[in-house]
């Protein structure tokens, strides 16, 4: 397992290239040389095959999001809960748009992405996983149970559990492991529109957490959204980060 005294760790970019630079602009000046990603890099955005190029060309340790599953195998359901049939009939066209317009490179690229990754900072083991480590689409929300967590903490051999999938940024210790969700790149849903990405130092008797956010031209990214025909709701979503 590798070790390293810092590492970068983002997730949920969304198809939002902007974005994404503008995180590895501020992973490379905060001079962090280990960049891991947890997943989705396409759905929602105007660039997927731009985005998993850029992934690729860095060659950063990756894993599949539930997104990414779904495109890359040319799957019509990319496993998202939807709270009404509104949000239901937009996600499907976000599907079939991504579909369309990612192209057959980025596709192989993303069937080749692992389920997880495993690393160490410091003393600590760490686990990288996109929605939990029993589903890619589970959502670990920071209010559900906390019996979920105990059983989650129980089951895992790493001190630290790395996530996204919500797009909302936390970290609580719960039954012995450090839960700390990455947030997300392109697609963040807590209010605060700028790119965000998660950082880990190596500490003497812990793991320092370190919640980055970036700024970018969303506004720009929005119209590009609507350009292409994806829904304006979308556009809307991403300025207001809801």
């Amino acid at each position: 397992m590798t070790g390293h005294e810092r590492v970068a760790i983002f997730s949920d970019v969304h198809a939002n290239l902007p974005a994404l630079r503008a995180v590895l602009d501020d992973i490379d000046a905060a001079g962090i040389g280990a960049v891991y990603c947890g997943g989705d890099l396409v759905g929602y955005g105007p660039h997927p095959s731009e985005v998993c190029a850029l992934v690729a060309e860095r060659e950063i340790p990756t894993i599949y999001g539930n997104y990414d599953h779904a495109i890359a195998r040319d799957e019509h359901d990319c496993g998202c809960a939807y709270v009404t049939q509104h949000d239901r009939e937009l996600g499907q066209r976000s599907v079939q748009w991504t579909l369309v317009n990612t192209d057959r490179r980025s596709k192989a690229f993303m069937r080749g992405l692992p389920f997880d990754l495993r690393f160490s900072v410091g003393g600590a083991d760490v686990h990288l996983v996109h929605g939990s480590p029993r589903k890619v689409n589970e959502y670990l929300f920071e209010d559900k149970p906390l019996s979920l967590y105990e059983r989650l903490a129980r089951a895992e051999e790493a001190n630290v559990l790395v996530f996204g999938h919500t797009h909302k940024p936390w970290r609580d210790v719960r039954g012995d492991v450090l839960f700390v969700n990455s947030g997300s790149v392109g697609k963040p849903k807590d209010g605060d529109p700028r790119a965000g990405w998660l950082e880990l130092r190596a500490a003497p008797t812990y793991v320092e957490v370190v919640m980055h956010r970036v700024e970018y031209d969303a506004d720009g990214v929005a119209a590009e959204v609507r350009a292409a025909g994806l829904p304006a709701e979308f556009a809307d979503k991403l300025v207001l980060a809801v």
